[in-house]
């Protein structure tokens, strides 16, 4: 039954609750193995040591990953006091230790409390942020200092579900390009103890669930059985929330063309992106209106 599939094709979404362990591509690397499909990618890589949702994105649907990147995310993060470590993680090599027995849980609240909202964020040095074109994390392993420019995220909640110290337990939501192995060194420095991320797990990605996250074997036991159809997102997911238009038989035909379109409908946002259907309500295209032309241009066209 793989084979048929990879006959086919698999074109949608998959929900992945990746493993700690493995790397994010390790995680893209077996998927395409399985489904034998070329084109594999996730969105919002997760460290090795890191579980929890990635969506990974097969055949057409690697066109919209661009789209799931912007959405919010929630973590579980384990955070331990008292010590401080290279990579602000419990992979890292340990390089300064302090008692933590006096922090009070009144302290850890006001402390995370100042992270909520937009905050300026240093990515840590041991991150995949490129600096003239090599990742940063690369050059920290090789000794080269690796001075990261602040970053603007928005941190939108920070609850704390446990705390004997030394270990705080904390779920977090906030915005993409968040390190939350940052906001531990931070808390650690703000407390004047020191603290590094001891465990993490993204337990939501936009619309993606852990809940409803696949294992790797869910996902060979769906392709072995033929049916991995039922477990795939369809291409269009990350954009449920757009503005969407519902083309007739010609303007189908003129948008797989990649021509642009006159759409008279007044209830259309000019400014944001626009999903396309047919009558039949299958994706057609994503397009942009252009303002010179009074026209709604085509960004992308999905074969049918």
């Amino acid at each position: 039954m793989i084979s048929h599939w990879r006959r086919m094709g698999a074109n949608g979404i998959l929900n992945v609750n990746k493993p700690c362990g493995p790397t994010s591509f390790d995680v893209v690397a077996s998927i395409r193995r399985i489904c034998g499909e070329k084109r594999v990618g996730h969105a919002g890589t997760l460290d090795p040591a890191a579980s929890g949702v990635l969506p990974v994105c097969l055949g057409q649907a690697t066109r919209v990953t661009e789209y799931i990147h912007g959405f919010s995310k929630e973590y579980l993060a384990g955070i331990m006091l008292g010590a401080t470590t290279d990579t602000l993680d419990a992979g890292g090599s340990i390089i300064s230790r302090s008692d933590p027995a006096g922090i009070t849980l009144e302290q850890v609240q006001q402390a995370l409390q100042s992270f909520i909202g937009e905050i300026s964020q240093v990515p840590p040095a041991y991150s995949a942020v490129k600096i003239k074109g090599k990742q940063s994390y690369k050059l920290a392993r090789a000794g080269v200092s690796v001075p990261l420019e602040p970053r603007s995220v928005t941190i939108n909640s920070i609850d704390i579900l446990s705390f004997a110290t030394p270990y705080l337990k904390a779920r977090i939501q906030c915005s993409t390009g968040t390190y939350i192995r940052s906001i531990a060194g931070d808390l650690g420095a703000a407390l004047g103890c020191g603290a590094y991320l001891q465990d993490l797990v993204r337990t939501a990605y936009g619309p993606y669930h852990v809940e409803e996250a696949l294992s790797m074997d869910d996902i060979v036991k769906a392709a072995a059985s033929g049916e991995i159809s039922r477990v795939l997102y369809p291409v269009d997911h990350p954009l449920q929330s757009w503005q969407k238009q519902v083309l007739d038989d010609e303007k189908t035909a003129a948008a797989l063309s990649g021509k642009a379109l006159a759409l008279e409908d007044p209830a259309l946002d000019t400014s944001r992106l626009l999903a396309c259907y047919d009558l039949n309500g299958g994706f057609l295209a994503i397009f942009k209106f252009a303002p010179e032309s009074g026209l709604w241009r085509p960004e992308k066209v999905f074969s049918r």
